[in-house]
């Protein structure tokens, strides 16, 4: 059975009612934007069975745009015996709808936007420098190509390991 999907004016109107929602995001996600009346449990905790949700009535779970609780639909179906439904659009809808969120600007920005900012950074980089200085600069480029490749096929991303380190992001991914 497949969750049901529902508007962020309705799943308001639920959570009124006493529904719970959940969302499914990581940490540092979680951290910097999320919905205040929202329990933060994320799709790795869901999956190994670390929260249950047994004394909920209706669950409603909910990501940033709507598209990893539609790809985890079966698993997060798994973890509940209620009526479970994914927030259509995710916090980008219940945001566009007029509905509260809590920012933490304070916060730093999600490792994997982080991530990407600084590959795509070592990737412009290196094809400047070497159209403008040497043609070995290429090799950063390539360096960093490499290594998103990997990080795609292994699931191991060095880059990630190396800003966790970052003092920015010790405090934020620790709590």
């Amino acid at each position: 059975m497949s969750l049901k999907s529902i508007s962020p004016q309705a799943a308001s109107e639920l959570m009124n009612q006493g529904a719970v929602l959940v969302d499914i995001r990581a940490a540092d996600e979680h951290a910097r934007e999320r919905i205040a009346a929202a329990r933060h449990v994320s799709m790795d905790r869901l999956q190994s069975g670390g929260m249950p949700l047994d004394d909920a009535s209706t669950v409603i779970f909910h990501c940033r745009s709507g598209n990893r609780t539609r790809v985890n639909a079966s698993a997060l179906r798994a973890c509940v015996a209620c009526d479970a439904y994914v927030l259509e659009g995710g916090l980008d809808a219940w945001k566009k709808a007029g509905l509260p969120v809590v920012a933490d600007a304070s916060q730093p920005l999600e490792l994997q936007r982080q991530v990407q900012i600084a590959a795509g950074s070592l990737i412009v980089l290196g094809a400047v420098l070497g159209a403008t200085v040497s043609p070995w600069f290429h090799a950063l480029s390539g360096f960093a190509g490499a290594g998103l490749v990997f990080a795609g096929v292994s699931g191991f991303c060095g880059l990630a390991r190396v800003l966790m380190r970052m003092p920015w992001n010790r405090n934020a991914l620790a709590g």
